[in-house]
């Protein structure tokens, strides 16, 4: 046997051990909520086939990891990197990060919140490295999966991924704030780059009764589609992190100065969260007081709705005492 067989035999051992280990973090996480489904699209995907090279340590002394590199120390290191349960930054350009592969408990948290069926046709926004467009593959079919995202750099390599790993669903190079509606109409769509404003042709490439699922200010919105002019929901309670819809949305605007405010909300991740959320409908004195008010309210308290051309966020109810426009 040649030293080149013997060191991809011994890549495959750990990669399956490594495998092996992220599923039980995974199930620990409680992110499947007893759907066997995930577990097994899980197991069966290799997430080391998404992330050939990645990037570790902080933003201003990142080291690129490789799977092809020579040297079996730093290898080993890149393999188990690509099974630990975090995101790992795929590509940065000028210090800033451009895309990356989530958490995979927050994936499979999503994946499960999305409540797919046999049969749904499902839309992704923001490729990514294809990891999550293999796991609704196996899920679904390549047929009933498309993903699309802005630069062709990121559709060009995750059609290779999704390859190398025997999935061909459609990928396109697109603006995905304006969806993909030659594939329509979609029973779901789950987006893994934050929003400002839930994009309009996403709900008129929607059937009725589709689910949405997307990052919104620094949580996870799920909204329900009547029709092509409205859609409403509530947010999960986990909190979400994700790079902003590149193409027609605007960019996420800088947190607001928080120094006038009580350490317990400046830093509390749910005062932060409203925020976000309200901003420039409240300034950080009028959220604080509100917070405080009503009893500093958890994200399932929190939702949105999409009415024709008007678009607004909520709390505990989508007519009640407090609401706040969303920029469209």
């Amino acid at each position: 046997m040649s030293a080149h067989a013997v060191h991809e035999g011994r890549d495959d051992d750990l990669a399956a051990s490594a495998r092996a280990e992220l599923l039980r973090v995974i199930e620990a996480s409680g992110a499947w909520d007893g759907d066997p489904v995930w577990r097994e699209a899980f197991e069966a995907v290799p997430r080391h086939l998404f992330v050939p090279y990645y990037y570790a340590g902080a933003v201003s002394g990142r080291q690129r990891l490789w799977g092809g590199s020579p040297d079996a120390r730093t290898r080993e290191r890149w393999l188990r990197g690509a099974y630990t349960d975090a995101p790992l930054a795929t590509r940065v350009r000028d210090g800033e990060l451009v895309s990356s592969s989530s958490q995979p408990s927050l994936m499979a948290m999503m994946l499960a919140a999305l409540e797919v069926e046999d049969g749904h046709n499902v839309l992704e926004i923001g490729a990514g490295t294809g990891y999550n467009a293999a796991l609704l593959a196996h899920r679904l079919g390549d047929a009933l999966v498309t993903t699309v995202d802005l630069d062709p750099e990121i559709t060009e390599s995750a059609r290779r991924h999704l390859a190398a790993a025997g999935h061909r669903p459609v990928v396109v190079t697109g603006d995905g704030a304006r969806g993909v509606p030659e594939r329509g109409p979609f029973d779901r769509i789950i987006a893994t780059c934050t929003l400002t404003s839930v994009p309009r042709a996403w709900l008129a490439q929607c059937r009725p009764g589709a689910r949405i699922l997307t990052p919104f200010a620094t949580g996870l919105a799920a909204l329900t589609v009547l029709d092509a002019e409205h859609a409403e929901g509530r947010f999960l309670h986990t909190s979400a992190y994700f790079v902003p819809l590149r193409g027609t949305s605007r960019p996420e605007p800088a947190v607001p100065h928080l120094a006038a405010l009580p350490a317990r909300a400046r830093e509390h991740e749910l005062f932060r969260f409203l925020l976000t959320l309200t901003r420039g409908s409240l300034d950080p004195q009028e959220a604080y007081a509100l917070w405080e008010r009503e009893d500093r309210p958890v994200r399932e308290r929190y939702g949105i709705t999409v009415s024709g051309d008007r678009e607004w966020a909520w709390l505990d109810e989508p007519t009640g005492p407090y609401s706040w426009p969303l920029s469209v």
